[in-house]
């Protein structure tokens, strides 16, 4: 069996789309199958300037096809990955939680602990279940204001400790 150069964009593609299980943001699935659509062009003997040609309106048609429709469709409800520290949560209202293994006051924002830091005094360290106010990170901290005790609001993710 001779090497043909649609077995090159084959192994392309399946390389792509294997490292897509690393990622899930559908980009690497999507070149993936550009990928494979190129190898079929390949097969009918078109030459390496048509091969790019075709990979190129492959990719361009077949991404933003992956990552604005069917990505959406692979994503919890209510969940909105990557948004975190933008400022989406600025204002929202949290319970203060102690970390396990050692003991660090934070709270959870998506699922994701981080430490906190009170504006007002710089204090780090609050009792379990403190209701406080989301306002901006510094860093890797989330910097904080107490709420009042009513009103308090509970990240659903956020009564499981890690």
């Amino acid at each position: 069996m001779d090497w043909n150069p649609a077995y090159s964009w084959l192994v392309l593609a399946l390389l792509l789309s294997l490292a897509e299980l690393t990622s899930g943001a559908m980009l690497l699935l999507a070149l993936g199958v550009a990928a494979a659509l190129t190898a079929a062009v390949t097969a009918l003997g078109l030459t390496l300037p048509w091969q790019l040609i075709s990979m190129g309106i492959f990719a361009g048609v077949l991404v933003p096809l992956g990552v604005m429709v069917i990505r959406p469709r692979f994503s919890p409800k209510g969940v909105d990955y990557g948004t975190t520290g933008t400022g989406v949560e600025k204002g929202n209202r949290y319970m203060s939680l102690k970390r396990d293994f050692d003991n660090a006051t934070g709270i959870k924002i998506n699922g994701d602990f981080y430490r906190l830091r009170v504006l007002e005094d710089d204090q780090t360290d609050l009792p379990n279940g403190t209701p406080v106010v989301f306002k901006r990170f510094e860093g890797t901290t989330a910097l904080v204001s107490l709420a009042p005790a009513d009103n308090a609001r509970q990240d659903e993710t956020s009564q499981h400790q890690e």
